[in-house]
């Protein structure tokens, strides 16, 4: 949930206070991701993320998210401020291509919409309520916490337990009504508390408080994460391998890696190249070709996902019983990436290329540096094709760290 909280802040920023051509920009990644979510639910009736129908409630709900809260806090927008406000959102939409027949015409047609929606189509099941009493309880710690991660599974529980008595209280009257819920005193105690008291404390916080400033790339600042070095004359591939599986692989931080996950690692890849559609489909599927081969020799319980372990047992056993094996999982995914990351079709990674594909907050941009100055053996500020293969290749496979691929993602 924390990178899906980073990516929607970032889209936000993008879509409501950039310039024209970033905007242009989210809103072609936006229309790439949502293509691919669709299917069938547990009733037979399909579902896709292009519905307009869809993508207007999910616009109309952010508006009026705000001005709830506006409501909640004690001091509600003027109707003038809605219309404004409204009309914002209106060309957001318009850019985003949902057809205005959708959308009320104005601001004073929102609240309207908004319990018709509720009484005549939402649904209270069990996606609803994983949403509600589920995610926090299950969410790995937060890298922001830093020392204070072993007591997350403490934290979480009061906190998965607040935001959810929050989060029902704070529902329209029209959703308690059709499905039985309540404020609840407790619940609507806890709303007053907390939205009055932010708007007293917010309204004497500094400006550098009260507004978040965006960066260049969006994204906050990294943590250091360094692949931890061997013993002297030791194997170093154990402590790469588990390094590789915490902090590219495991992307929910569970412990376990499913094609859930390497599909949530491509598409974080993608978000931050801006690719077409096409390119992206050719990411995708060679990761799901390297998934369906770490499922058949790394999945040794038979339950769907690799745990750690699982994972460099196989890795390891692989490289040692088959000089191939690389070459029929891992490398056709890696040469999709370099292809997806090479911008300008030059056949080389420049050093902005290579931290714009690997940047993030998981890896710091002195450890992407320092890697990409070793894999440019000949100093000349760039690296090819197959120079960048034979280093996720000596990263997966060398035994010491005396070669260049042992440092993709940096040292300790």
């Amino acid at each position: 949930p924390w990178r899906r909280i980073e990516h929607t802040m970032e889209s936000g920023g993008r879509l409501f206070f950039a310039g024209p051509e970033e905007r242009r920009l989210e809103v072609a990644r936006l229309r790439r991701t949502h293509r691919r979510i669709h299917g069938t639910d547990t009733a037979g009736r399909s579902y896709s993320a292009e519905d307009p129908a869809v993508r207007g409630w999910v616009m109309v709900t952010l508006y009026e998210s705000m001005t709830a809260m506006r409501e909640l806090s004690g001091e509600p927008l003027a109707p003038a401020e809605r219309d404004l406000l409204y009309a914002e959102f209106l060309d957001v939409c318009a850019a985003l291509g949902i057809p205005g027949e959708v959308l009320p015409a104005s601001a004073a047609e929102v609240p309207a919409y908004v319990e018709r929606t509720v009484r005549e189509v939402l649904e209270f099941g069990p996606e609803v309520r994983h949403m509600l009493h589920g995610v926090l309880r299950e969410a790995p710690a937060p890298r922001r916490l830093g020392r204070l991660a072993p007591v997350w599974p403490l934290l979480r529980v009061v906190i998965a337990r607040a935001v959810a008595a929050l989060t029902v209280s704070d529902l329209p009257p029209a959703w308690h009504e059709r499905f039985g819920t309540s404020r609840g005193p407790g619940g609507a105690a806890l709303s007053w508390a907390l939205h009055h008291g932010l708007r007293h404390a917010m309204a004497l916080a500094p400006g550098r408080v009260r507004y978040r400033r965006r960066s260049v790339s969006g994204a906050p600042a990294p943590a250091r994460g360094a692949v931890p070095r061997a013993r002297r004359g030791g194997d170093s591939r154990p402590a790469r391998l588990e390094a590789f599986f915490r902090q590219v692989l495991d992307q929910t931080g569970n412990g376990r890696v499913d094609s859930a996950d390497l599909q949530a690692m491509v598409h974080t890849m993608c978000w931050r190249l801006e690719l077409p559609a096409e390119r992206e489909d050719e990411v995708y599927a060679a990761f799901e070709g390297w998934w369906r081969q770490l499922r058949a020799t790394a999945d040794a319980d038979g339950d769907g996902a690799v745990d750690c372990g699982e994972f460099v047992s196989a890795m390891l056993a692989g490289v040692e019983r088959d000089p191939a094996y690389l070459e029929k999982g891992l490398v056709p995914a890696v040469r999709a990436l370099f292809r997806a990351a090479d911008a300008d079709g030059s056949g080389y990674l420049g050093a902005d290329e290579y931290r714009l594909l690997f940047g993030g907050p998981r890896v710091h941009p002195a450890d992407l540096n320092d890697g990409f100055r070793e894999l440019d053996a000949d100093g000349d500020g760039r690296v090819d094709e197959q120079e960048f293969v034979a280093a996720f290749c000596d990263f997966f496979a060398a035994r010491t760290d005396s070669t260049a691929g042992t440092g993709l993602l940096g040292r300790a």
